[in-house]
């Protein structure tokens, strides 16, 4: 374990307790016997296809992205443009907001001749997110992307979008908001580790975490009418996501995720991927933006802080069918051996964290946070009222309250039932009916 793991183990000590500090050092040495992330750009061939391909299917639609600048390294500057310059699809132009008090930024920015790059110099540093409104004033694309100042894009990033945009044209729905996989880069962007391979949306998940993150693009027209609250600053996009998803309440079929690593997000000692405790500011803004959804949406729930840093737990106050209409039914992990054999599951019936010991968090800790499943085991489920006909009717046996609980009896379905089939059955059928289904696994 380098300094900076052992930052982490005791900061998280202090905050936890020994116990969860046990697990939690178990399990980060276990994923280190893990094989290690390599990042495979796409090749020379696939780049070039895309080269050809934007112009001979007619793709129109056009990006900005949004740089906001102080005192960036000039390597960092550099690498960022050329990042810019050799994307395989080139209707974009930068929009560089640089609240930099001496001109170094400015001289880096005028030495390259791109007239797709825009400088602005700002008359005072307002922050990323005040900063990050100046440039959004000037942005002229259909589309708007965020790119940190020490980051950089994959070649195909933009061509991924505009593709998915124009596929999206074609089927008769204007995307609004789109998102890619990511990874992270040590200061050198020489090697690349922590992928995070994200779901397609997931409410649920995104009440939980910022999954979402990197990169993102989202229509000009929705990210200028909400813009960047300066009093969420640190967690600024994680607010102007859960405000879009707000927005888009349901449209959720405009919301996109492309499953490609497109950015590279630089970690190095003073960036927060580094030291996450260097912005603990952050942390409470995240929570306090999920509050504001949960009460704009008029649920009774409170959004607190889990073990991990940057991850939340809605807790109702009450029951959960009462608070959350959308909601049919609630599942939780089935536990054998002291590891997860049952839970969330696909639409297929594969297990999600299957085989995860107790005491584990699992990839991105997402193995205890709440969020949609498409299934779960009906082994461990609660059912709300309008939806007990329907498991009456795919399982044959009733689903009642006694003594106050909810409760069937399983010991009732034949012996040689298929309790995965079954599961997918009934889920199926309650997602038929338009209601979700959540995951919400012990904390």
């Amino acid at each position: 374990m380098n300094l900076a793991d052992i930052k982490k183990t005791v900061y998280f000590f202090r905050r936890n307790g020994l116990k969860k500090t046990w697990y939690a050092v178990r399990e980060r040495l276990d994923e280190r016997k893990e094989p290690r992330y390599e990042w495979i750009p796409p090749t020379e061939a696939e780049l070039e296809a895309q080269r050809g391909h934007w112009e001979e299917a007619s793709f129109s639609v056009t990006f900005s992205i949004l740089t906001p600048a102080y005192k960036t390294a000039e390597k960092y500057l550099r690498e960022l443009i050329d990042s810019l310059q050799q994307q395989t699809y080139p209707k974009w132009e930068l929009i560089l907001a640089d609240a930099t008090e001496d001109d170094s930024v400015k001289q880096v920015a005028e030495t390259i001749q791109d007239a797709r790059i825009r400088y602005i110099h700002l008359l005072k540093n307002a922050g990323i997110a005040g900063n990050t409104n100046q440039a959004l004033i000037y942005a002229a694309g259909d589309y708007v992307g965020l790119l940190d100042h020490d980051d950089v894009l994959t070649e195909n990033a933009l061509y991924e979008m505009a593709a998915q945009i124009e596929q999206g044209k074609k089927q008769g729905c204007g995307l609004q908001m789109l998102y890619s996989d990511e990874d992270k880069c040590n200061g050198d962007g020489t090697i690349y580790f922590d992928p995070n391979k994200k779901e397609d949306f997931n409410l649920d998940l995104l009440l939980s975490n910022n999954y979402v993150c990197h990169f993102l693009v989202m229509k000009r027209e929705l990210i200028q009418k909400l813009g960047f609250r300066a009093e969420y600053e640190g967690a600024q996009d994680y607010d102007l996501v859960l405000r879009s998803v707000a927005e888009l309440r349901k449209r959720e079929e405009t919301i996109v995720h492309i499953p490609k690593v497109l950015y590279h997000w630089r970690c190095h000692e003073a960036s927060t991927a580094e030291n996450p405790q260097s912005k603990l500011y952050a942390y409470e803004a995240g929570r306090r933006a999920i509050q504001d959804f949960v009460n704009e949406a008029g649920w009774k729930a409170e959004a607190a802080y889990t073990s991990h840093l940057g991850f939340y737990a809605l807790q109702y106050q009450g029951s959960i069918f009462q608070i959350r209409q959308d909601v049919g039914v609630i599942g939780g992990s089935v536990v054998q051996s002291g590891r997860l054999v049952g839970g969330r599951m696909t639409a297929e019936g594969k297990v999600f964290y299957e085989k995860l010991p107790t005491g584990y968090s699992g990839y991105l800790h997402r193995a205890v946070l709440q969020q949609e499943a498409a299934a779960v085991d009906i082994r461990n489920i609660r059912v709300r009222e309008e939806c007990r006909e329907i498991f009456r009717r795919i399982t044959g046996i009733p689903y009642g309250t006694v003594q106050g609980k909810d409760y069937f009896d399983i010991a009732l379905l034949p012996e040689d039932c298929d309790l995965v089939q079954l599961s997918l059955a009934f889920c199926a059928a309650v997602r038929e009916a338009g209601y979700r289904i959540l995951y919400l696994p012990v904390q």
